[in-house]
């Protein structure tokens, strides 16, 4: 049997997840391609997936063999695309995660616009705020906002992005409004689980920045019910200008402490290392790097900067 089919029958059924789905996107048979992956594992002496033909699994051994293949395959189609006359043409599966709210409003539409400039590539996105394994879960790429840490993914910063403590014109109307990070302790600060506090540079220290630990009434692990708390008067939350600026531009909510900010988080993509990304992944990075980098881009998403309604007080140290 043809080696470079045995081959690509265990990519596709492993990308695909099941006999059916392969041999559906193959054109063949469910019992065409199980003889394939039949003939493979003969040769190599070794069992690579447990299969039915609606699921299967791979072996430890499948896993690494599809590292291998996969990377093949990801330079031959590159090369394919650096000597064929339609120059860059994409094609093949893009799995990404990122973050579930930043995901649904700004990774999901600009996803849905790549793939509208790339007929050829399927793209399956997991919206999730857990720290997903790329390697483990076979992610090709991670939007994640913040430092990514030191490990052996690549990452690629993609843009930029503050964070405000705001609260809405009734509760400072009730409570007054803080005038420094130490006086949060007598106001209601609705906190977000995961995160062991709140950041704070020094105006009189460029470039320190230090963590203060607040508390408050309510303690969630969803930030969009923090900002809704927030708007409804409750209290004072700490959120990213992607979810609250275009409040605080209409009023709803005002920031406060803007001379103690911190300094903005970046926005990045993780990849696993790999000798050679492939073309689909190596466009989609400069497709939504292009988006998040431009400030056009933010403005016509509502969120360029925070803009206060209220001229904010200078304050001199912290």
């Amino acid at each position: 049997m043809d080696r470079f089919k045995t081959l690509q029958a265990f990519v596709l059924a492993a990308n695909k997840g099941s006999l059916s789905a392969a041999a559906l996107a193959e054109g063949v048979s469910p019992a065409v391609m199980s003889r394939r992956l039949d003939a493979l594992e003969a040769r190599l002496g070794v069992k690579l997936m447990v299969r039915t033909t609606r699921r299967l699994v791979l072996t430890s051994e499948g896993e690494a063999f599809l590292e291998q293949c996969s990377r093949i395959f990801d330079e031959l189609d590159a090369a394919e695309a650096a000597v064929s006359l339609g120059g860059l043409q994409p094609s093949g599966d893009l799995k990404i995660s990122a973050p579930a709210g930043f995901g649904r409003r700004h990774v999901a539409p600009i996803l849905g616009e790549f793939l509208e400039a790339h007929p050829l590539v399927d793209a399956s996105l997991d919206l999730t705020d857990r720290t997903v394994d790329l390697v483990e879960e076979g992610i090709d790429c991670a939007i994640r906002i913040g430092e990514p840490p030191d490990s052996s993914l690549i990452s690629i910063r993609l843009g930029s992005m503050r964070r405000a403590v705001v609260g809405s014109p009734e509760y400072f109307a009730r409570n007054g409004r803080p005038l420094h990070p130490s006086e949060l302790a007598q106001h209601n600060c609705l906190t977000l689980r995961q995160q062991r506090g709140w950041l704070f540079s020094d105006p009189a220290k460029p470039g320190e920045v230090r963590l203060l630990k607040v508390g408050g009434r309510l303690v969630c692990n969803d930030g969009a019910v923090l900002r809704e708390q927030s708007l409804r008067g409750a209290g004072l939350c700490w959120r990213s200008e992607w979810e609250v600026g275009e409040d605080v531009r209409a009023g709803r909510l005002q920031t406060v402490l803007d001379e103690f900010s911190a300094p903005p988080m970046g926005i990045y993509a993780l990849m696993p290392q790999r000798r050679l990304a492939p073309l689909r992944l190596r466009l989609w990075i400069d497709f939504v790097r292009g988006r998040f980098g431009s400030t056009d881009y933010w403005s016509r998403a509502g969120v360029a900067g925070f803009r206060n309604p209220v001229s904010p007080e200078t304050i001199e140290g912290l």
